[in-house]
């Protein structure tokens, strides 16, 4: 990476930052900002970064930042988020998710000709996971019913995690033929030693951490620096196996999180009564993943999406809407049938599904597979994840003070709204370092 694009990148993290708290209230969301930043800096504008100079770093903070993520993200979640009002998350999840999936699948076949079968379900599952940081306006506006807050934001906090195991085993079809390893042997290196490497990590450091913490032998900066360590650890030992570091430190992160809350007796010296997941011991992870996240989307309007509007087609293009559409939609509305949910609660739910990192991460691991369709497949990525976070980023605080507006005007006249089942104070939190 040149001089130049380090002191650009540095400067477009200042300026966004001095003007961040602004900026929030506008259609100009922060990766909003970052992307329109990359394309200035990158080949269509400075040429201060660019794809055959970059792309390795590019890959590096993409994946580091994505680790961080699925491991904040997952030691967030709470098992009584699930259980609570339960229809929304685990609908959206268990239906919504391979539903997205199949549509995509399906609707890929005549818009993308030329790619194999395998390479079209890539398509699907690459674009499945949504990106809460890309309409955060919209989950985090307490306007809108916590209940719907709290869904998306546990959604998003899983359904990426959700997504890994689709992904190696569609990535390990489509490269079979390419002598790459089989189904076979992806699904016990990828799927099996990469969780139980992820549960044996997250089990073992969140005990360090509860050990230590009731004896009062850690200081609190330096438990930041453990659970900061423990996704690369999983990571790494995976990799190490040939597997998925991303399903290890997504499995690590689960159980991490879980482990810590089944501590009553040393919550308080861990958190001070707060959700330890959630506590000081993470927010250092949680704000260098931030970091990570907004930089990465710099990188990808430099890098990616730069050189991908040169090849764009208008399949790429009708592809990358109706993704962001009925792709995600219409297998959310079927989802919610039957949750006494109105339809404009349904339409906010189906709409904000942003499709983000996650996306991009995969998309890169695929490139790196040498896939006889990766420049169709790498276009329509790059389309659909830059027609979102601009469509996703300008729509959330309309969209989401108009559906506050709505929900505060019909609840006076109906209290026992389904949309109300949940107060603003038992939301469930949203997630970590990307969705702040």
């Amino acid at each position: 990476m040149s001089q130049w694009g380090v002191v650009a990148g540095g400067a477009v993290v200042v300026g966004y930052g001095a003007f961040s708290r602004r900026l929030s209230t506008t259609v100009l969301s922060g990766p909003l900002v970052f992307v329109l930043c990359g394309l200035a800096i990158g080949p269509l504008g400075l040429d201060l970064l660019s794809a055959h100079r970059d792309l390795e770093v590019t890959r590096t903070l993409l994946e580091s930042a994505l680790v961080l993520v699925l491991f904040t993200d997952a030691a967030a979640i709470r098992l009584r988020d699930l259980r609570r009002e339960e229809f929304l998350p685990l609908r959206l999840l268990v239906v919504g998710l391979p539903l997205t999936m199949a549509l995509g699948w399906l609707l890929a076949w005549p818009l993308l000709p030329g790619l194999t079968v395998w390479e079209l379900a890539l398509v699907a599952i690459v674009l499945a996971p949504t990106d809460a940081a890309l309409g955060q306006q919209a989950f985090s506006n307490e306007r809108v019913p916590a209940l719907v807050r709290g869904g998306l934001g546990v959604e998003s906090g899983l359904n990426d995690g959700l997504a890994l195991p689709f992904f190696v085993l569609a990535l390990a079809a489509a490269g079979e033929s390419e002598g790459h390893p089989g189904v076979v042997v992806t699904f016990l290196r990828a799927l099996l030693l990469s969780g139980a490497i992820g549960i044996a990590a997250g089990w073992a450091g969140a005990s360090v951490l509860r050990w230590s913490a009731a004896r009062g032998w850690s200081t609190p900066d330096w438990r930041q620096f453990l659970t900061l360590a423990l996704p690369l650890i999983a990571y790494t030992l995976c990799a190490a196996g040939e597997g998925s570091g991303f399903i290890g430190a997504w499995a690590a992160g689960l159980v991490f999180g879980s482990r810590l809350r089944d501590a009553p007796a040393e919550r308080g010296s861990l958190a001070d009564g707060m959700d330890p997941a959630r506590s000081a011991e993470s927010e250092f992870s949680e704000r260098l993943g931030l970091l990570l996240a907004s930089v990465s989307f710099l990188a990808f309007g430099a890098v990616i999406l730069g050189p991908a509007l040169h090849h764009v087609t208008w399949q790429m293009v009708v592809y990358a809407l109706i993704s962001l559409t009925v792709v995600r939609m219409l297998p959310a509305a079927l989802a919610m049938a039957g949750t006494g949910l109105r339809n404009v609660s349904v339409a906010y739910i189906g709409w904000f599904g942003p499709r983000g990192l996650a996306s991009l991460v995969f998309g890169l691991i695929a490139f790196e597979e040498h896939l006889p369709g990766m420049t169709v497949l790498n276009g329509v990525i790059a389309v659909t994840v830059g027609l979102s976070v601009l469509l996703h980023g300008a729509t959330a605080p309309l969209l989401g003070n108009r559906y506050g507006d709505w929900f505060t005007k019909t609840l006076r006249t109906e209290p026992g709204l389904r949309e109300n089942a949940l107060t603003a104070d038992s939301a469930p939190a949203t997630r970590g370092p990307h969705g702040s």
